[in-house]
């Protein structure tokens, strides 16, 4: 059979291309190497997604993954500090899998291996691998790269960056210099980011407080010493009391003999799994040390140890050479307080994440581009182009994962799960469109792609980053189709100019769709010195607020110090805040 679209690879973006290639039209065809899908999202275990938290970011895939799972996950998803969104990895697993069994254009076959790619000129005509040991060759029109690493990039002789460039490659201003890079061997020893390898802890009843606790042995004698045991075990807090351990600071981020991930030799590989998978159960092993029992070997995954996960979480890969490349300069903000970054016109999906880089050591220092914005930190919204997503040398292959064509820099704003489902579902549809107007991926009309990811039925996404329009407000496709007609205008501030939003309706603080957990909570409104934080106070009782919805945090922002309000919030013992979606009364 010949397919219209096959993906390689059971990564985030990977699935995300899948589903969105099936559900626009196309016979495709998903293929694996592992029994689970997701990648970082269930398989890696990095179950508490950054970035992409507001509720005018939660559009896509990623709006209907994380909203699905509200409704679905019993103890809600407030369950940790990193994130406002925390879910056990068999969770997002049975989510995923039922997108998938759910399309009936779309067939699953795991336990695959790469083998060869049949390439004729610049494009990929088969592709011939090792599925549950039966050899067999796969014919598609369009290819899907939707691997952590880039694995069908480098199987198809496609041209891809691995490690460092220097800073005037793009002009970015955190990168090294070309004589930097050439004589300090901090390079050579750390070419991409860090990766972990996540290891599931399971914390039960209350921690016990000793005069004196011991510490960690080495290597991870540090691991407590910025925020204590308890803020480390509950920064991955899970439902049911499951803990993420996915900690860089003296904690399970592994820095030796990265380059070993890429290697053709399956021996090289193997080595650099075992070695990251021993250092993740000897830090787990140290913590419950640490913690005199309150914390123990978690079940999180089918296998002989199900507190491992299943696969790595690789942080940073190949990344594809583009038709474009988004850089450093494309994520930070236009002005000095400006709430986004440049406008591409051929904009296809919004990131948001801050930038975060993990190397073993002291922080390298990034150009920031964080903004402060309803009671905690958030990342300017940058653009990410259509041509970044389609090899500039195989006419016929697009990339669906962080494989992207993506800055070294700029990877460590756009390798999150949100960005990445999103990504992915722009680069399935770009498949299903192509492989149905018999046109390669670089000559759609990418007007049309654009518009028919905002109409999407079942996951309409965001290509333009505008804050004021939460994804469940009637006139949010109306103020995206507006920007995606002049993005010229957008203002800095992430705005419709006047004229443009004169007949459309702003949300109400009031009208936020209702939360399962919410509770209703009264006092007198404080903000602190800066005015960064926000509080509710009641009597001796003294809450601190935070919010995901934009009217909300008009309301909040605004308001008079003392102010009596009437709030519906979530409470999120972890973080420690309420998380507020309505003001019922101010």
């Amino acid at each position: 059979m010949a397919w219209d679209v096959i993906v390689w690879g059971g990564g985030t973006g990977g699935v995300a291309a899948a589903v969105q290639a099936a559900r626009s039209g196309a016979q495709t065809l998903l293929l694996t190497p592992g029994p689970w899908l997701g990648g970082m999202l269930s398989a890696a275990g990095v179950s508490a997604p950054d970035g992409h938290e507001l509720s005018c970011w939660q559009t896509g895939l990623w709006g209907q993954f994380i909203r699905t799972l509200a409704t679905t996950v019993p103890q809600g998803l407030d369950q940790n500090w990193v994130s406002c969104f925390g879910f056990r990895p068999e969770q997002a697993e049975r989510l995923l899998q039922s997108w998938v069994k759910a399309e009936q254009l779309l067939q699953w076959r795991s336990g695959c291996r790469l083998e060869t790619v049949v390439r004729r000129g610049d494009r990929i005509q088969a592709l011939e691998l090792d599925c549950n040991g039966e050899r067999q060759r796969v014919d598609s029109r369009i290819w899907i790269d939707g691997s952590d690493l880039g694995d069908l990039i480098a199987l198809a002789e496609a041209p891809f960056r691995w490690g460092w460039e220097p800073n005037d490659t793009w002009n970015e201003p955190s990168a090294p210099s070309a004589d930097s890079l050439a004589e300090d061997p901090f390079f050579s020893r750390q070419p991409v980011q860090s990766p972990t390898w996540v290891v599931m802890g399971q914390i039960t009843g209350v921690v016990s407080h000793p005069r004196e606790r011991p510490a960690p042995a080495a290597p991870f004698d540090k691991a407590l010493d910025v925020v204590g045991l308890e803020r480390t075990l509950t920064y991955g807090r899970l439902p049911g009391g499951l803990v993420m351990l996915n900690w860089p600071l003296g904690g399970n981020d592994w820095h030796d003999g990265l380059r070993r991930s890429i290697s053709s030799q399956d021996s090289e590989r193997d080595a650099l799994d075992q070695e990251m998978q021993q250092h993740s159960l000897q830090f787990l092993d140290q913590l419950s040390r640490c913690s005199d029992g309150w914390l123990t070997r978690g079940d999180a995954f089918p296998s002989a140890q199900p507190h491992l996960a299943l696969m790595p979480y690789w942080r940073e890969g190949r990344r594809m050479v583009g038709h474009a490349v988004v850089s450093e300069r494309d994520l930070l903000p236009v002005t000095q307080q400006a709430r986004r970054s440049h406008l591409h016109a051929t904009s296809i999906a919004v990131g948001t994440y801050a930038n975060d880089h993990h190397y073993p050591g002291d922080d390298w220092p990034l150009a920031p581009k964080s903004c402060r914005w309803g009671g905690r930190w958030t990342g300017t919204p940058f653009c990410i182009p259509f041509e970044a997503l389609v090899s500039a040398d195989v006419s016929n292959l697009l990339a669906a994962e962080k494989c992207f064509s993506v800055s070294h820099m700029a990877n460590g704003a756009t390798r999150l799960q949100p960005l990445i489902l999103n990504i992915g579902q722009a680069a399935g549809l770009a498949a299903a469109l192509a492989a149905r107007c018999n046109l390669e991926p670089r000559d759609l009309p990418v007007e049309s792609l654009q518009q028919q990811l905002i109409d999407e039925p079942q996951a309409p996404a965001a290509v333009m980053p505008i804050w004021d329009w939460p994804c469940w407000h009637p006139h949010w496709r109306e103020a995206q189709r507006r920007a995606l007609r002049q993005p010229e205008t957008l203002l800095e501030n992430g705005s419709l100019t006047p004229a443009q939003a004169a007949d459309l309706s702003l949300p109400d603080a009031a009208e936020s769709p209702a939360e399962r957990h919410g509770q209703q909570i009264q006092g007198r409104f404080h903000r602190d010195a800066d005015g960064l934080r926000y509080w509710l106070e009641s009597g001796s009782i003294r809450r601190q607020l935070i919010t995901l919805e934009p009217a909300v945090e008009q309301v909040l922002s605004g308001a008079a110090d003392g102010t009596q309000m009437d709030l519906v919030a979530v409470h999120n013992p972890w973080g420690p805040w309420w998380r507020v979606s309505q003001v019922l009364a101010h």
